[in-house]
C-alpha cells in the first residue's frame, strides 16, 4: 500500500538570506538593527562563516573594524552578533530552488522545507575556476588543486598537499598559498601568470612572494601536465599578446603539485533558476543602487554579485543592501532605476549597472588593464558628477565612488571613462 505523500507546508518569513558567509551575516545583523526580525539565514556548510573559516592569515578587518584580524576572527565577530541577537539560521542545508516569486525550497537531514519570503537576499559567494575551465592539456594525475582546495586541506584538515609546488595564476589566494606552503616546509618553485601584469593585490606580491624569494613570471602559461598516478612536472611556455604559447620558449619544471589560482566565478546557479539577468562582465546579477536584481524583491551582494578584493567591502556592501531590503519589506516597493551606467573601453565593469537618481550611492568599478596617471570620471549629459585622480589604477584593486543624487538628473545615462 502506497503511503500518501505528505504536503510540504510553506512557511512565511520576511527575508530569507541564502549564504552564511561574510555578506549574509552582515546583511542579517543590519536587517535586525533596521527592525526586520522575521528573517532566516540558510547555510549549506555545517558552520557559519563561509570561506573565511579557512583563511587563517591576517589582513582582514582593517577597513571595517580598524584592526588586523584573521579570517576566522573576522567571521566570528559577525557570528557572535548573530548569536547575541538570536537571529535564526540553519546550517548543513542546501537550497534547491528560488523562484521569481521569492519562494525558497531547501533540503537537509530533517527533510524538505519551503519558505515564502517578502524578500530574498543572494549571498552565495563564488567558486574557483578549475583546470577544465582553462583547458590545460596533458595527463590527469593527482596533485592538481585549486588554491582554495589546497588551503582547505592545510588549514581545516591539517593535511600537507605538496612538497615541490608550482602555482599558475597570481590571484590573491594563490600568492597567499605560496607563502603558506613555504612556511610549512614545501618548496614553491615559481608563480606563473598568463597576463602581462599581476592579477592580485600589490601587498600580496610583496608579503607572499618577494619576502620569500618566490619568483613571479608574467606572460607565462602552463602548456602541459605530466604524470601518471601523481603529478611529476609541468611544461611552461611564454605567451604572446594573444595568450598563445611562443614556440621555442618551453621549459620543464619537476613538481608533485600544481596549484591553480586562475580566477573566481560568482555562484549564480540559483540566480539563473530564479530568472535573474546576469551581467556578462561580472558574471553576477544586474542590480540597481538598492542591490535589487531585475526580479523584484530579490537582492544580491558580496562575491555572488562581483568578486571583491577585500572582505571588508563585502560586509559594507551587504550592510548597505540591508538598508534597501528593510525599506522594501516595510514599503512594498523601491523607486524604479531608469538611469543606465555605461562605460568606455578601459572600464571592466561597474556595480550597480543602473540607478534611480533619487539617493546617494556607491559606484564600484575595475579597470581592464593597469593605467598610470589617469582620472576616472563619471559624467551625465556632458556634466562631470564625480572624478578620482589616480597615480596607478590596476584591475586587482576595486575603485569606489560615492555619488550624490543631488548632481543627477532624470532621463540621461551616466558614463564612466578613463582620461
Amino acid at each position: 500500500m502506497n503511503a500518501e505523500r505528505k504536503e510540504i507546508q510553506v512557511e512565511q518569513v520576511d527575508v530569507v538570506i541564502i549564504g552564511g558567509g561574510p555578506a549574509g551575516l552582515a546583511a542579517a545583523a543590519e536587517l535586525y538593527r533596521r527592525g526586520i526580525r522575521n528573517l532566516l539565514i540558510i547555510e549549506r556548510e555545517k558552520q557559519l562563516g563561509g570561506i573565511l573559516r579557512q583563511c587563517i592569515h591576517d589582513g582582514f578587518g582593517l577597513t571595517r573594524f580598524q584592526t588586523a584580524l584573521s579570517g576566522p576572527e573576522y567571521a566570528q565577530r559577525f557570528i557572535d552578533t548573530i548569536e547575541e541577537l538570536n537571529i535564526p539560521y540553519i546550517t548543513d542545508t542546501t537550497v534547491l530552488e528560488v523562484t521569481r516569486e521569492r519562494q525558497v525550497t531547501a533540503v537537509s537531514r530533517e527533510g524538505m522545507r519551503t519558505w515564502q519570503a517578502k524578500a530574498v537576499i543572494l549571498t552565495m559567494g563564488c567558486r574557483e575556476r578549475t583546470r577544465g575551465a582553462i583547458g590545460i592539456p596533458g595527463e590527469r594525475p593527482a596533485g592538481v588543486f585549486t588554491a582554495g582546495v589546497a588551503q582547505a586541506y592545510m588549514n581545516l584538515f591539517n593535511t600537507m598537499p605538496a612538497k615541490e609546488a608550482v602555482i599558475l595564476g597570481s590571484g590573491d589566494i594563490g600568492m597567499i598559498m605560496a607563502r603558506r606552503l613555504t612556511l610549512e616546509g614545501a618548496h614553491v618553485k615559481a608563480v606563473f601568470e598568463i597576463q602581462p601584469y599581476p592579477s592580485g593585490l600589490p601587498r600580496n606580491i610583496e608579503q607572499c612572494l618577494n619576502d620569500y624569494d618566490i619568483p613571479l613570471y608574467l606572460s607565462h602559461g602552463i602548456t602541459a601536465i605530466h604524470g601518471n598516478t601523481r603529478l611529476t612536472g609541468v611544461t611552461v611556455s611564454q605567451v604572446d599578446e594573444n595568450f598563445m604559447p611562443i614556440p621555442g620558449t618551453e621549459k620543464e619544471y619537476q613538481c608533485d603539485t600544481l596549484i591553480l589560482s586562475v580566477g573566481l566565478i560568482p555562484e549564480n546557479e540559483l540566480s539563473l533558476d530564479a530568472g535573474v539577468i546576469l551581467d556578462e562582465r561580472t558574471r553576477g546579477a544586474l542590480v540597481d543602487e538598492y542591490f535589487q536584481t531585475d526580479a523584484e524583491g530579490i537582492f544580491a551582494a558580496g562575491n555572488v554579485l562581483h568578486v571583491h578584493d577585500l572582505v571588508d567591502f563585502v560586509s559594507i556592501e551587504a550592510e548597505s543592501l540591508a538598508d534597501s531590503v528593510a525599506e522594501y519589506v516595510k514599503e512594498g516597493s523601491l523607486k524604479p532605476a531608469a538611469i543606465a551606467i555605461k562605460t568606455d573601453c578601459n572600464i571592466g565593469y561597474t556595480v550597480p549597472q543602473r540607478v534611480s537618481g533619487t539617493k546617494e550611492f556607491t559606484l564600484s568599478l575595475r579597470v581592464k588593464r593597469p593605467i598610470k596617471d589617469c582620472r576616472i570620471v563619471v559624467r551625465q549629459a556632458g556634466t562631470e558628477v564625480a572624478a578620482k585622480k589616480m597615480k596607478k589604477a590596476i584591475p586587482a584593486e576595486m575603485i569606489r565612488f560615492v555619488i550624490s543624487h543631488e548632481k543627477l538628473v532624470s532621463g540621461s545615462d551616466l558614463e564612466v571613462c578613463v582620461e
